[in-house]
């Protein structure tokens, strides 16, 4: 992705989100020159990996391939210094713009649609050699609790929320024609470095080609502390 792509996604994001309403945190909006000067105070922030989080999934077709992250919160087990057992992310999904089928070993996620369009996720088991199982399946959506069919299809209106749980294959779009959808996901400690089961290999973070200075760092970008 150019930067100048990144850049503009940001620029667009951040209306977007203020438009429903939803406050960004103050770190959304540091700047490349303030990042230089942060000492260890924002270890939280480089160490959990909060903030943006823009990716093609390696596939450069972002608005056919693509998502908008934004990490307000999240933990590091392995870490002491967080005590954050969970984690809050923002998604910004576009019409017809797919993330593609993937599933965690480890975290379970509600994902909720906090505005906007609807939401389609098509959902599978995960066979023991991780591929797509044929079995019937259950999830929880506004704790109600359904089975459904292997491949099943669901539509997520404003205010609605399905939890899924680990090892179950998801992927998702904005439904064409209601809009983008801003969809909110509470789950517990995100590792994207990690836990993350693509079902077809794509890449997770992409290759920025530098056209423009950065208006916002991604969360893979932060320089280290400065030395004292």
């Amino acid at each position: 992705m150019k930067r100048s792509e990144v850049n503009a996604l940001m620029r667009e994001a951040i209306r977007f989100v203020r438009a429903r309403k939803f406050l960004l945190p103050p770190f959304a909006f540091w700047s490349p020159a303030q990042w230089k000067d942060k000492g260890h105070e924002a270890d939280e922030i480089r160490d959990c990996r909060l903030g943006w989080d823009i990716t093609d999934f390696g596939l450069g077709r972002f608005h056919k391939f693509g998502l908008i992250l934004f990490t307000v919160r999240n933990g590091r087990p392995a870490d002491r210094r967080y005590l954050k057992c969970y984690a809050e992310k923002l998604m910004i999904v576009e019409e017809r713009q797919l993330t593609p089928m993937h599933f965690h070993w480890s975290k379970a996620e509600d994902i909720i649609v906090r505005g906007g369009g609807n939401l389609l996720i098509q959902l599978f088991n995960s066979t023991p050699s991780e591929g797509l199982a044929r079995t019937p399946l259950t999830v929880s959506i506004d704790g109600v609790r359904r089975t459904l069919k292997a491949g099943s299809k669901v539509t997520l209106t404003p205010g609605e929320s399905i939890c899924l749980p680990q090892r179950l294959y998801h992927k998702f779009w904005a439904d064409p024609g209601k809009g983008k959808v801003l969809v909110g996901e509470v789950s517990a400690v995100n590792d994207d470095q990690k836990d993350n089961r693509f079902y077809e290999p794509v890449g997770r973070f992409p290759t920025i080609e530098e056209d423009e200075p950065p208006l916002h760092l991604l969360c893979s970008e932060y320089p280290p502390a400065p030395r004292p």
